[in-house]
């Protein structure tokens, strides 16, 4: 019997994810991170979840602890998400939070208490391949997180499991509603934790940085007006550049936080064949050759072709990549790396 610990976040795909570990005979023991100390009325991690975690974890008899890791979260995660926008970056705290806190501090405080695995709720898959262990897009493709995880390497992946990834997410509620487990019907969280939606990110951004009004010109450098905050302004953005729906200016294709500067165009405008990329991870050695791309979390991949210095360039001009972005490579299935955008 090989010891279990399951993040439980309390949503249903942990909640079957703890259910299935204790059926396969593991000695399961559940833990929620407690990470945001502040205001919070969606995402998750909040109060109720700890509470719905805890219940869920009563009703499979397995004991249930919350860790804290307020101070790596502020650190790792809300800290660089404030400077990231000071510089004019587009941030993914999802994969931060990933990258530090679930399959860092977790794993390696699992590691130390003798746990075997760590089990959680994600829609991705473990794949054994002939040159070992390999992160995989999740079989409900609607569902996918394998985005948000391009970071977890070999070493990692053997000490985790993504029982759920084997699921659609209709299987998944279908399974808790069989168990009768409390949230079955519980809806999905969607939004970043930290960031309330009576405030919005402006709010939160304001109150930790200053923002500054910025110029507003076309491609061709003619003024086009003013806004209040740059900092809050991301490539291919349309809403709040105050353009009066003129149809040749509506997206950002170009932030200059330093200048306090915006250049706005048209969707044709916005077209590039290339994404120029920093701090590449690799599942196995660099590639380059043919891949598909994908730039967002729930966004669709793309063919495109990886250079010899880690750059993408795409078989077709698309849409510029914000910088601070992740950019993920996969072939078929399995993802073979990802890299910021720069």
């Amino acid at each position: 019997m090989s010891r279990v610990l399951v993040a439980m976040s309390g949503g249903v795909d942990s909640a079957v994810t703890a259910a299935l570990m204790k059926e396969q005979g593991h000695d399961v023991t559940g833990v929620t991170l407690k990470l945001w100390g502040g205001p919070q009325d969606q995402g998750c991690c909040s109060v109720s979840d700890v509470d719905d975690a805890r219940r869920v974890a009563q009703q499979l008899d397995i004991d249930h602890f919350v860790f804290n890791y307020g101070e790596e979260f502020d650190r790792h995660v809300v800290g660089p998400y404030v400077d990231a926008h000071a510089v004019g970056l587009t941030p993914n705290p999802c994969i931060e939070c990933n990258r530090h806190i679930k399959f860092d501090s977790l794993v390696t405080r699992a590691r130390k208490l003798g746990f075997d695995s760590v089990a959680t709720g994600h829609h991705a898959r473990i794949i054994e391949t002939d040159k070992g262990l390999r992160l995989a897009r999740g079989v409900d493709e609607g569902k996918d997180q394998s985005y948000v995880l391009y970071m977890l390497t070999a070493s990692d992946l053997s000490m985790l499991k993504f029982p759920v990834g084997e699921m659609t997410k209709n299987q998944v509620r279908e399974l808790a509603s069989h168990r009768g487990l409390r949230s079955a019907t519980k809806p999905d969280s969607q939004d970043v934790c930290f960031i309330t939606a009576s405030e919005g990110r402006a709010r939160f951004l304001s109150d930790r940085l200053d923002l500054h009004t910025a110029d507003v010109v076309d491609v061709k450098g003619n003024d086009l007006g003013s806004i209040d905050a740059v900092e809050l302004v991301t490539i291919g953005q349309r809403r709040g550049l105050n353009l009066g729906g003129n149809a040749d200016r509506n997206y950002a294709v170009q932030v200059d936080v330093r200048s306090r500067r915006v250049v706005v165009g048209s969707a044709e405008d916005l077209l590039s064949e290339d994404v120029w990329l920093s701090d590449h991870v690799w599942a196995d050695q660099p590639h380059v050759g043919p891949v598909h791309v994908q730039i967002s979390a729930h966004g669709a991949q793309a063919p495109a072709y990886l250079t010899s210095d880690g750059n993408v360039h795409w078989d077709q001009a698309r849409r510029k990549v914000a910088p601070g972005q992740a950019v993920v490579f996969y072939c078929d299935d399995l993802v073979i790396g990802g890299a910021t955008a720069v």
